[in-house]
């Protein structure tokens, strides 16, 4: 059975911009909306744009169930206090809105954005996983993205400096929301860490986990169940700690090895 077609491309071969606003779910809107105002009162005039990323965008998030993910992008680097601030943010609205089942706010500096190295990962994000909320949009600052090794090397080939940190926070988790946020973060990072391995092979873009977890296991049918394991620990996250052992000391440590024999490490700037 061959691999489903390329996706996720624009005509001349580069990868679309997921996401947009006309997207966004109606249940969500409301919520959207006092991002879009609570943001430029929180970090005023250093605040460069902000963004939303992930299933809201995207018209995939469900009420009730999906978290919200947005990034603000400062003309200068983020502060432990700006951390702060944004993560006082999202409970105020996660407390407000019971659309969203928690969620994030990034920070990040518009100059690291835009570093050449950098810019094959973060800049990657910001010009075609983010969706603009408010402010100028980077993405016109930043290259167009083809599905090559150099995009995957770069966004996805750190896992021997992830994996250590994964270990630590199993051994450290204590209450079984610790365990089922960990789960659904390393389960996610793993789908889409299969993906890419494969993603200039297949030669297009996606962020549907169950798509990408097929993608992969066309090219590697061996670890096919493990990588299905990983999409299920994703999606359907629990606090039983048996899956995430399996994945962290089977699944993971092969595909660092194979990802880095293929695409090579990330490099840093």
């Amino acid at each position: 059975m061959s691999a489903p077609p390329p996706t996720g491309l624009n005509p001349d071969g580069t990868i679309a911009r997921e996401g947009s606003l006309t997207h966004v779910p109606p249940a969500f809107a409301p919520l959207i909306e006092a991002l879009r105002t609570h943001l430029p009162h929180t970090f005023g005039p250093r605040l460069h744009s902000a963004y939303l990323y992930g299933g809201i965008p995207r018209g995939t998030a469900t009420p009730a169930v999906s978290d919200l993910d947005a990034l603000a992008l400062l003309h200068t680097p983020p502060t432990p206090q700006d951390h702060a601030l944004a993560s006082a943010l999202m409970a105020e609205l996660n407390a407000a809105f019971p659309t969203i089942d928690g969620g994030d706010i990034l920070l990040e500096h518009t100059d690291q954005i835009l570093r050449p190295l950098t810019a094959q990962d973060g800049g990657f994000f910001v010009a075609c996983l983010c969706t603009p909320l408010t402010g100028p949009d980077l993405a016109h600052h930043l290259p167009a993205y083809r599905p090559t090794t150099l995009l995957a090397r770069q966004t996805n080939g750190d896992l021997h400096r992830v994996l250590p940190r994964w270990r630590h926070a199993l051994t450290q988790a204590r209450t079984d929301t610790d365990l089922s946020v960990l789960a659904r973060r390393v389960g996610r990072r793993l789908v889409r860490t299969g993906f890419t391995l494969t993603m200039p092979t297949w030669g297009g873009w996606t962020s549907d986990l169950h798509l990408a977890t097929d993608l992969f296991s066309h090219h590697h049918p061996h670890q096919t169940d493990l990588m299905r394991l990983a999409l299920r620990t994703a999606t359907r996250p629990t606090p039983d700690p048996t899956p995430l052992h399996r994945l962290l000391d089977d699944l993971a440590p092969w595909l660092e090895t194979t990802y880095t024999a293929t695409h090579g490490r990330k490099s840093t700037p």
